[in-house]
């Protein structure tokens, strides 16, 4: 659970740094502030405390302020971009749930072993967001922001695999019954993760 929970933290970080990159080309990161905030607090209790995480009915308590903040922060975000490009997002991401869904139940390659891996690309990803988040702040290059979230992209998409196995059971790791307020959390942040990657990139193709 630790190495799990390294790994959610790295995520989470992850997904500040994608609102540091919104936020040199938008200029709205002030609106984000407390949803930001909101969102970092819940997000580290459920994934460090695990009391709050098993106790009904607060874990649900929890998960539902967690969603909403997160869903502020998603919804602010697209609000930005041309329906065209929110909708072109949501079909590809909509179709990356199902294909990895299928793949899951059908593949026998074991994604739950490769946890130490998927960590090093969270780590990796992080330091690239930073250095794109800086070159940003100073000058808006399309390019460099696609190429962000197409790497961002794939590698959560890989999150969500991993994190599906984990649900599904019958791999080398699974999560315990008990735990289904972290699985829900995992699969959410996870698509959530996908949209706004994607998000980015079809918004700028469409620009």
């Amino acid at each position: 659970m630790i190495k799990k929970n390294k790994m959610s933290l790295n995520q989470n970080a992850n997904f500040i740094i994608t609102d540091l990159c919104y936020g040199t080309k938008l200029r709205y990161i002030h609106a984000l502030s407390l949803p930001s905030a909101v969102f970092l607090l819940v997000y580290c209790i459920l994934i460090c405390c695990k009391g709050p995480r098993r106790r009904f009915p607060l874990n649900l308590v929890l998960l539902g302020i967690f969603t909403v903040a997160l869903s502020y922060m998603a919804g602010s975000v697209s609000s930005y971009y041309e329906t065209k490009a929110v909708i072109i997002a949501m079909g590809i991401t909509a179709i990356v749930c199902v294909a990895v869904t299928v793949f899951c139940f059908q593949t026998k390659v074991d994604f739950t072993s490769c946890g130490g891996l998927l960590s090093i690309a969270a780590v990796l990803l992080m330091i690239i967001g930073v250095v794109t988040a800086i070159v940003l702040s100073f000058h808006y290059v399309p390019w460099l922001h696609m190429l962000y979230a197409a790497i961002g992209a794939v590698v959560y998409t890989l999150f969500l695999v991993y994190n599906t196995q984990l649900l599904v059971g019958n791999r080398e790791l699974a999560i315990s019954p008990e735990e289904y307020i972290y699985g829900a959390l995992s699969l959410y942040v996870d698509i959530v993760h996908i949209f706004l990657f994607i998000l980015q990139v079809s918004g700028a193709a469409t620009e």
